[in-house]
């Protein structure tokens, strides 16, 4: 099969590589399309080498979708031709977090010998014509949801997830900083939840385009300022919720200034490690402001996927752009430096998906 091989930090090729094979509970599949994502550039770039990935060569890739194609020994609820979307986090299945639902802070994280596994990240991941996963990362598709789409379960998983850790006030309003793919989902997904009112924070094409993804109100940072703004909108009062997909210095405190007194912020956005954030401690004491750290996208996948079969969470407007996995670099070009609006960009490593 054909893969993308990160072959040392910083450098890649498509290689020829041995078809993989599924072991016991796992599952071969055939993949379909697979989004960039935000994380990807830099495991790419090797800043995170010798943890992401933990060794070369590696193949990355995590958000993706496909097809079954072949069983592993003691696989029963699966079938050859089944459509699947796939997480990247596959716990060991018996530590504390496990057994309560959070495999995604696995405590045998980055120990395959445990059976854990992170795609991409740790483990072979999806930049592939192929790849042997578990079965239990996977969740059948329905034909209302094309592989495209599908790509998408990941990201929007995500923000579910951060959105359920917090929690969303019905008719309430929230703030959005960072309107990139995953600030347009929030958007999107709060008014789902049942928020009445979304505020983008962000500047540029970006802000400009968020209208069309369920903004209601938008503040350009470059031209007001971020925390002045919300609370002017606001009456003076605060949002309910504030949602951090942006991962930028400074963004943590106005997310704190922005909410009411009693409100609630979730951080979506990953920071690198230089940032440091100095916080208002005696007002979110004194506010008793809740906060939420929030990882990946554990127990949601089949949420986001009903909802995109039922049309109540539409994705395929922010997929820009495709590309074959031949044309991996023009792609991975075209999301880091944003060319001609791009905001997330889908890699087909078999071909096109019909009609």
């Amino acid at each position: 099969m054909k893969a993308l091989v990160l072959t040392r930090p910083g450098e890649f090729e498509i290689q020829e590589i041995p078809l993989p094979r599924p072991q016991a509970g796992e599952v071969l599949c055939r993949v379909r399309a697979v989004a960039i994502c935000g994380s990807d550039p830099e495991i790419i770039r090797g800043g995170l080498a010798g943890t992401w990935p933990p060794h070369y060569p590696f193949i990355p890739g995590h958000e993706w979708a496909g097809e079954v194609v072949a069983l592993g020994e003691g696989v029963l609820h699966l079938a050859p031709g089944d459509r699947v979307a796939g997480e990247a986090h596959k716990g060991c299945g018996y530590c504390r977090n496990c057994l309560s639902g959070r495999y995604n802070l696995c405590e045998n994280y980055g120990r395959p010998e445990t059976g854990h596994r992170h795609y991409g990240f740790t483990s072979a991941g999806a930049y592939a014509q192929y790849l042997a996963c578990s079965v239990r990362i996977l969740h059948r598709l329905p034909s209302e949801v094309s592989f495209r789409e599908a790509s998408m379960v990941d990201t929007a998983g995500v923000v579910l997830h951060g959105l359920e850790l917090s929690g969303v006030t019905p008719g309430g309003t929230v703030a959005i900083i960072g309107p990139g793919p995953i600030g347009m989902l929030a958007l999107r997904i709060s008014k789902v939840l049942g928020a009445s009112t979304a505020i983008a924070v962000g500047r540029g094409a970006r802000l400009a385009a968020a209208s069309k993804f369920g903004a209601d109100l938008l503040v350009d940072i470059e031209k007001e300022d971020p925390i002045s703004a919300v609370r002017s909108a606001t009456a003076g009062r605060g949002v309910d919720e504030a949602v951090e997909c942006s991962g930028a210095a400074g963004t943590f405190q106005q997310a704190v200034r922005m909410v009411r007194k009693g409100g609630r912020v979730v951080l979506l956005g990953v920071p690198p490690d230089r940032v440091m954030e100095e916080l208002p401690f005696k007002h979110i004491v004194h506010n008793e402001i809740a906060i939420f750290g929030s990882r990946a996208n554990p127990n949601v996948a089949e949420k986001v996927i009903a909802w995109m079969a039922s049309r109540q969470l539409k994705v395929k407007d922010l997929i820009t752009h495709t590309f074959p996995l031949t044309e991996f670099a023009k792609a991975l070009d075209t999301f880091i430096h944003r060319r001609e609006g791009a905001i997330k960009v889908v890699i087909e490593p078999n071909g096109e998906e019909g009609p």
